[in-house]
This record gives C-alpha cells, sequence and structure tokens, in this order.
C-alpha cells in the first residue's frame, strides 16, 4: 500500500496537531535486559521520541539507565533526541528522508503511523527483523492493527498502549440503583438519566465537547458499532444515517437528555476530568490510565472504578458492526528506511519490548505495555482489569496517510457545532451541513491518496 506524497503535505498541518494529543507522546523504556548478540562498539544508535512533559525528570532518568543498559548488552553508545510537536516530527521525517541521515529510530503516535509510513522513509519488517524482536506473538495483537495498511506489511513496531475506557462513580451508580455500567449506548444514556439531579449540579455524565481530539473517537466508535466503515478503500462514508445519527447522540446527551452540565460546552477533557474527581458525575468518558493519579488523589479516590465503554448502539446488533471498545492509541517505533544500523535498531526495540522493561516503564509513566505477557500480569492490578480488557479490544483506525484530515473533518463538525450546543439545539439542517463538508474533506484527502 502506497501513498501520494502530495497527500503527505497536505495533511503536515493536521498531523501537526494530531501526531501527539490524539494518542499522546512518544516514548521508550529503562532498566537491564538483554538486547541480543549484536556488536554495536564504536556505533551510536539515535532515537527521535516526544518530550514528557508530565514527567520530564523521570524521562531523563529513563533515558539514562536504558543507554547504559543498552550499553552494556550490545557496546553501542544510545543518544535520544526529543521533539514537541507532531510538525517537528514530520518536518525532520521528511528531511531525513531527502538526505539519507538523521534518527535510527522514530516514536510514532498510533494514529500518526500511516502518515509518516506514507513519507516511504520506514522500512518494511520482514519475518526475520520480527524473529529478531522475538516474534508476533510476544505482542498484544490488537496492538498490532496500526502498524502497517495489513499483517503481512508492517512497518513499526508496538511500544506502549492508552486504550480508552469510561469512569465511574460507585456511590452515585448505587445511589441511582444501577448495579453496573450498561454496555450500550441507549442503557448508559438511560442510566445517566437516572444519574442526574440538575438541582444538586449532579450530571450522569461528564463530556469534553471543546476538547481538540475526544469527540471524533465517539463517532468513529459508534459508527464501526453501527456497521459504517468511516473509510473504505478509496471511498469515505461520512455523509449517512450511520454518523448523523452518531452525532446525534453525543450531542443529544446535552441537547434532548440533559444529562451532561451545560458548562460542558466549553469543556476540555482535563475539565471533564476535574469535575468527574469533585464527584459532580456519574460517568465520565474517554479516559485513559492517564487519569489514575487525578483520581487517585481526589475526593472519590476510594468510589471510582473503570469500565469498557459501550461496545454496541444497543441490545440488537446490526450486521457488519464491530464490538470496538476503544480507538488503537498509544506509541509506535519505527526503523528509518535509511538507517546503517538495522541491526541494533532491533536489539533496541527487543529490549524495550521485553516484558520487565514494559512493567518498568508501565509503573513510571502509566502507559500500558504492549508485551502480552506483560498486559496479562496487570489485569488483577487495582483499577485495571477493564483497562486492559479494553487494550485487548481495541481496534485500529483506517491506515491511510489521509486519516489526519478525515479526522480533523470530523472534529470540526463539533468544533462548528459549539455555538448551537450553547443555545440548546442544533438543528438538523446545520448538522447536515457540516457533516456533508466532512464528507468532501475526507473524500477529497483520499482521492489524493496513492
Amino acid at each position: 500500500m502506497r501513498f501520494g506524497k502530495k497527500a503527505v503535505l497536505a495533511s503536515i498541518a493536521t498531523a501537526a496537531a494530531l501526531a501527539l494529543s490524539a494518542c499522546g507522546g512518544g516514548g521508550t523504556s529503562g532498566g537491564s535486559s538483554s538486547g541480543g548478540a549484536v556488536n554495536g562498539a564504536g556505533k551510536t544508535l539515535n532515537v527521535f521520541i516526544g518530550k514528557n512533559t508530565t514527567y520530564p525528570q523521570q524521562q531523563q532518568q529513563w533515558f539514562d539507565d536504558t543507554a547504559a543498559a543498552f550499553k552494556k548488552a550490545t557496546g553501542a553508545d544510545l543518544k535520544f533526541e526529543t521533539f514537541a510537536s507532531g510538525n517537528d516530527e514530520l518536518t525532520k521525517i521528511q528531511t531525513s528522508a531527502v538526505s539519507g541521515q538523521g534518527p535510527d529510530i522514530y516514536s510514532l503516535g498510533t494514529t500518526f503511523t500511516p502518515t509518516a509510513v506514507a513519507t516511504g522513509a520506514f522500512a518494511q519488517l520482514t519475518d526475520d527483523d520480527w524473529k529478531a524482536l522475538g516474534g508476533k506473538d510476544k505482542f498484544n495483537q490488537a496492538a498490532l492493527g496500526i502498524s502497517g495498511p495489513d499483517q503481512n506489511k508492517l512497518y513499526a513496531v508496538p511500544f506502549a498502549s492508552r486504550p480508552f475506557v469510561m469512569a465511574y462513580n460507585k456511590d452515585l451508580l448505587k445511589a441511582a440503583g444501577i448495579d453496573k455500567p450498561a454496555t450500550t449506548w441507549d442503557g448508559l444514556a438511560e442510566q445517566a438519566k437516572k444519574a442526574t439531579d440538575a438541582s444538586k449540579g449532579q450530571y450522569g455524565m461528564a463530556i469534553a465537547y471543546k476538547d481538540n481530539f475526544d469527540p471524533w473517537k465517539y463517532i468513529w466508535a459508534m459508527s464501526e458499532q453501527s456497521g459504517n466503515k468511516l473509510v473504505d478503500g478509496k471511498t469515505a462514508n461520512i455523509n449517512n444515517d450511520a454518523v448523523t445519527k452518531a452525532y446525534q447522540t453525543y450531542f443529544g446527551w446535552l441537547t434532548k437528555d440533559k444529562v451532561v452540565d451545560p458548562a460542558s460546552v466549553g469543556w476540555t477533557n482535563s475539565q471533564a476530568l476535574a469535575n468527574f474527581a469533585s464527584g459532580k458525575a456519574a460517568f465520565f468518558l474517554m479516559t485513559s490510565t492517564g487519569s489514575l493519579n487525578t483520581l487517585n488523589s481526589s475526593a472519590i479516590k476510594d468510589k471510582y472504578d473503570y469500565a469498557l465503554m459501550p461496545t454496541q448502539i444497543s441490545d440488537s446488533a446490526p450486521s457488519g458492526a464491530r464490538p470496538v471498545a476503544s480507538i488503537l492509541s498509544g506509541d509506535n517505533m519505527g526503523i528509518a528506511s535509511y538507517s546503517k544500523n538495522k541491526d541494533l535498531a532491533l536489539a533496541f526495540l527487543k529490549m524495550v519490548t521485553d516484558k520487565d522493561q514494559q512493567l518498568s516503564y508501565q509503573k513510571i509513566f502509566g502507559d500500558l505495555p504492549t508485551s502480552s505477557d506483560a498486559l496479562k500480569s496487570l489485569s488483577s492490578a487495582p483499577h485495571m482489569a477493564a483497562v486492559t480488557d479494553a487494550a485487548a479490544k481495541s481496534f485500529a483506525t483506517p491506515f491511510t496517510g489521509a486519516w489526519a484530515d478525515i479526522q480533523l473533518a470530523l472534529v470540526n463538525v463539533t468544533v462548528q457545532s459549539i455555538p448551537d450546543l450553547a443555545s440548546g439545539n442544533v438543528s438538523q439542517a446545520n448538522l447536515s451541513q457540516r457533516i456533508k463538508a466532512a464528507q468532501d474533506s475526507a473524500q477529497q484527502s483520499l482521492s489524493r491518496a496513492k
């Protein structure tokens, strides 16, 4: 599967916004492990990863520990360079591809991986490469879903996973007579109504309508669960009843069902999290283990847990529906096609994806392992059962260099609807016009991709 470079260049602006925040910044792992019997004496392996602004000191220590372990295992030096935005990374990829020199390994956000691969700057991994890494079976199989266009053409190694789940307040659910969170969107809306008491400032859901990245994930999930693929080959499937229903459901929580605080029109994900953490909402959707630290130090630290988000629209699933629990979210690592240090790169990737290193990384930064053995060992940890379940039930977004533009087009429908949401109603005429615009934008991007 090849993509046109014009399509990649057209996606630079959107990729810059999406590459890190949509699925998180890049990273690598530390600790002691064997990187394989590779003699790298006198050589240097360069790794380009996202700067961790939440844990900068821990990341630097992690760099130092990883470099020491890699030096001991291979005799080679390990040099890390960080980037602060997707635009920085894409520019680096393109200039390095042209010059034939630069980092040996790049950390890539999962939804950014197709755009990066479309530049032609990454080496396709062979069967022997996967053997050097410990085999494909070493990884959670869902995590391989966006490493390439298909299982026979993989360009990236899964490193970290951040599946999305929903948090719920056990006390509020009990008070509303709810035994456990619903598994369908229709059922969840009904539970949210029972848990809402606007007179007390208490609502069924904490939703971030103004977040730059949350909205499209709901639409993608509901569309898949309705049997509608947003991208089918070179065709965009956005202007249809399934997508319209998804937006109506998403907006309706505020305008029709009244289960969302009206202030949520202006909330980002962090503001919705703060609202839930204060005990004012029964459910907080579209969150990850990144919320653990906040919730564990909040007023509801002993009152919350995580659950899968609904995997069906209603009790009856239509033909072609997929029970998606989350987008496949996290970080991959790719080897530059121009790298002269492929053996060292594979040794590094094996080291940082081995079980012990993955668990060490999870303890420090919270991201889930992509190692299947490491992931299984976490399933019994506090609050982790639903998260590890979501990791296994995550589905990849379409592997196309046009996805960054398509993702932004879906978000723009919500962005343009914010004034309507604030007034309490999104008319069908306005919604239809915005969905059609998203369809046109998506189709143009797909048509440019080759």
